[in-house]
């Protein structure tokens, strides 16, 4: 044994998961049963680890801890004593398998097309990230037993649906990699401004979400849109450390201070989409990190170039057709052309979204910027009220008062 950190051993923990859970899986043929046996034993190294140090191979003694568990598993079930014959056979070595296959495997499966959106980024969380049940409920601020029902009816879906442990064929793949991209683009900003109990929390969905991005990427690295994702999350996660002040309150990007910003993250991110421009098909992740590297190339608010956002926004309004597109081209148009201008954009999209808090935000700004503050005031107090999100509530409050009581 040899001693180990807290973070060493958790980081540790989740890079072998799915390697472990890949040979369990293909051995086996049983994804179910081998994800929960793996989770056992992850259990059981978060029970020893810490104290008694990391095995010599800890991978082995992950294999052997799983199989383990999965073979008394199948002892327990009567109706199962043909396949407990076969498996008690087996040899529990550790066969080498690569993990960068068994990760890619893991994901296809776990973002499988007959799971929802939030099922998929649960299961992804557990069989590919490693996360317990219990950091995944509190991500998502539920109990405990509520995720694992969540994660358990997953399980049972793709199992109904005839999937398989196996890196899908080229034809399938391309079918389901938007799919798979869709889930990490959810799990990200769930983890980025999702309504996660802390930030220690969104920023570990987060960095998942990243690492699963890059693992994609490696794989299919002249898929534009592959590209464009791990770009964009990248581009957005430079700036977390400027987004909540010292006191835990919200910091909108005018107003954060750019030094803190990780120019590392920005430069990769930079580098990944000027890699793809002009290489595939234009689609929402590109332009989304289009837009968000003009905002982190400026050195300063002030110097935003406004006028090429709200054309990137019009491009991306028209691929996605999504009205809260639309209000983000309004703040673009109200900043590069003025507020009268942004309010017109907003009026495309009132009727859809009258109780919406993000329009009511948006058209707050603009108003102020036009000079209407009892507009604004009015339309943040309501915004406050219909938030969910206490953060954002906190955030509109303090904007209130401000137009209510200004300084000086």
């Amino acid at each position: 044994m040899t001693s180990v950190s807290q973070a060493r051993f958790e980081d540790l923990l989740r890079s072998l998961a799915p390697q472990v859970l890949g040979v369990l899986g293909r051995r086996y043929d049983d994804f179910d049963g081998a994800e929960d046996a793996v989770q056992e034993a992850l259990v059981a190294a978060y029970l020893h680890w810490p104290a008694e140090g990391i095995p010599a191979n800890p991978r082995a003694w992950l294999l052997q801890t799983a199989s383990r568990k999965l073979i008394d598993s199948y002892r327990s079930e009567s109706s199962r004593r043909a396949r407990q014959q076969r498996v008690a056979l087996e040899e529990s070595d550790d066969r080498e398998v690569s993990g960068h296959d068994d990760s890619l495997a893991l994901l296809f499966l776990a973002c499988h097309e007959s799971l929802t959106p939030v099922s998929a980024i649960a299961l992804t969380l557990r069989a590919v990230g490693g996360l317990t049940t219990a950091e995944i409920a509190a991500a998502f601020l539920v109990t405990e037993a509520t995720m694992a029902q969540r994660i358990s009816r997953a399980k049972q879906t793709i199992r109904r649906a005839g999937a398989r442990f196996e890196i899908p064929g080229p034809e399938e793949q391309a079918a389901r990699l938007p799919t798979v991209l869709r889930v990490l683009y959810l799990m990200f900003n769930e983890g980025y401004s999702g309504a996660a109990r802390d930030d220690a929390q969104r920023a570990e969905l987060s960095r998942e979400a990243i690492r699963l991005a890059r693992l994609v990427h490696g794989a299919v690295p002249t898929h534009a849109e592959a590209s464009g994702l791990l770009a964009l999350m990248l581009l957005v996660e430079a700036r977390r450390p400027s987004r909540i002040d010292d006191e835990g309150r919200f910091v909108s990007l005018a107003d954060q201070d750019r030094s803190r910003w990780d120019r590392a993250a920005v430069a990769e991110g930079t580098t990944l989409l000027d890699g793809v421009v002009g290489t595939g098909p234009v689609g929402d992740y590109q332009l989304q990190a289009a837009i968000a590297a003009l905002h982190d190339r400026a050195e300063t608010a002030a110097q935003t170039n406004w006028l090429h956002i709200a054309a990137l926004y019009d491009l991306l309004e028209k691929v996605t057709g999504n009205p809260l597109v639309t209000l983000n081209r309004a703040v673009a148009v109200g900043m590069a052309e003025g507020p009268a201008a942004g309010l017109e954009v907003v009026a495309e999209v009132e009727a859809g979204l009258a109780d919406h808090p993000r329009l009511l935000a948006v058209r707050a700004h603009l108003r102020e910027l036009a000079g209407d503050l009892a507009g604004a005031r009015d339309d943040l107090r309501t915004a406050a009220r219909l938030t969910s999100d206490l953060r954002e509530r906190d955030h509109l409050s303090r904007e209130l008062a401000r137009l209510t009581h200004p300084a000086g």
